[in-house]
């Protein structure tokens, strides 16, 4: 939990910028029809967010990320697009999308054309409006503008709920995840070609805390071509993510994580939507905090809002039969659950970049290890990176000149005519 009003940073990341409005298209089509479906990841509306020099890079990033990687300026743009929900629902989602600009005139012309492409996925994020389309300051922000910087396309998606973005937020739903991270890819590559730019088929996926198992899961539905269409997996990485979810959500109910009560009580509510977890709110959280637990989660109050009204602590928020609901999950709980702890069990055909920090107090290193076991287990070439003692979120400032340097390397060996890199 950072200290900032604005933002709950348990599994977290963000970033902003400037607005001036073009709008590109409205949006109008009849809820649920097959042709919205056909239409996921059609823009809506494009804003140009930022137009920043690399010199002007690099001080956004000065004294937060290692800035020495900067070597182009870029332009910034947020977008509404279509795309579906945890229902499967037709809805519109935002995300900022991030092009590099003033790329060597002696560059060959398919080079600078020719975009390699970047998916960068948040963290647990509250307060809609504390996204990369949104927040100029949040780590999201910055991490966006190093990729673009270093001659990248970036889509940063909200996901469905945050941003500008329809609805609720379905907090770590796979299906609402890999649809909202897919579909920005699909509009991202649209905001690319109107600006006489084309993106690249193979997609660099990486992404922190929350990120870290959406990584994994866009990464998958890319390489199965679930995805559909135009794109293919191309590198993953990453950082600092709940593997392991249901051993995460048992640490938060047994209060072994900072603010525990407060993390929980957004996978509760989110779930609750979704799933149907409990019948009333007194089901599951302790009086007076059942009459608004609820309403705080709404997407429009920010953490230090949500702080000053809830105990930090699990023990003091949620009645003991639903922590033990959660320390035991079994039926619809159990089943959910399943899946987000099995986001590393598959054989990525990329070699997998994993990192994490030993110092760590929100997401212990051992989800780390967990995801490099199973990736072990499927025969998966993978590295497992301590980037140091650092706390939850100066592990993804540590992280992202390393992830910089991964796909660089990977790219030149894909010049060079090199095979896929075996990783120890």
């Amino acid at each position: 939990m950072t200290s900032r009003g604005t933002k709950i940073r348990i599994l977290a990341g963000a970033v902003a910028l400037g607005s001036m409005s073009v709008l590109v298209a409205p949006f109008s089509a009849a809820a649920g029809s097959r042709s919205d479906r056909a239409h996921s990841g059609a823009v809506v509306s494009i804003e140009q967010a930022a137009d920043l020099t690399a010199e002007e890079v690099a001080g956004e990033l000065r004294g937060k990320i290692d800035s020495s990687q900067v070597r182009y300026g870029v332009t910034a743009y947020r977008v509404a697009y279509r795309t579906t929900d945890s229902a499967g629902a037709p809805t519109t989602a935002s995300q900022l999308v991030v092009l590099p600009k003033n790329l060597p005139k002696n560059l060959p012309k398919n080079r600078a054309r020719h975009l390699s492409t970047v998916s960068w996925l948040h963290g647990t994020t509250v307060y809609r409006k504390d996204v990369a389309s949104e927040n100029p300051k949040s780590n999201d922000r910055l991490a966006a503008l190093l990729f673009a910087s270093t001659g990248r396309a970036v889509s940063a998606p909200d996901y469905v709920g945050l941003g500008s973005g329809e609805g609720f937020h379905p907090y770590g739903d796979p299906r609402a995840t890999v649809a909202a991270s897919v579909d920005g890819l699909r509009a991202a590559r649209t905001v690319a070609h109107r600006s006489g730019r084309e993106l690249k088929r193979k997609v660099q996926v990486s992404g922190f805390s929350q990120g870290g198992p959406a990584t994994m899961l866009v990464g998958r539905a890319l390489q199965e071509k679930r995805a559909g269409g135009y794109f293919r997996l191309g590198a993953l990485a990453p950082v600092s993510g709940p593997f392991h979810i249901s051993a995460f959500e048992a640490a938060a109910a047994d209060d072994k994580i900072a603010k525990s009560g407060i993390y929980l009580a957004y996978f509760a509510t989110a779930w609750n939507k979704m799933y149907g977890l409990y019948t009333s709110p007194g089901d599951a959280f302790r009086s007076p905090y059942d009459s608004k637990v609820e309403g705080l989660f709404d997407g429009y109050h920010t953490a230090g809002q949500i702080v000053s009204e809830l105990p930090a602590a699990s023990k003091d928020l949620f009645t003991e039969d639903f922590l033990n609901k959660i320390r035991n999950p079994d039926g619809v709980l159990r089943d959910k659950l399943r899946p987000m702890d099995n986001t590393c069990d598959w054989r990525p055909n990329v070699p997998v970049e994993i990192f994490h920090s030993r110092g760590d107090k929100d997401v212990d290193f051992s989800h780390a290890a967990y995801c490099a076991d199973q990736l072990t287990s499927n025969g998966a070439a993978h590295r497992l990176t301590d980037v140091g003692d650092y706390d939850h979120n100066e592990s993804v400032r540590q992280a992202l000149p390393r992830i910089v340097r991964s796909f660089d390397e990977r790219e030149n060996l894909h010049r060079a005519g090199a095979g896929p890199r075996a990783v120890p």
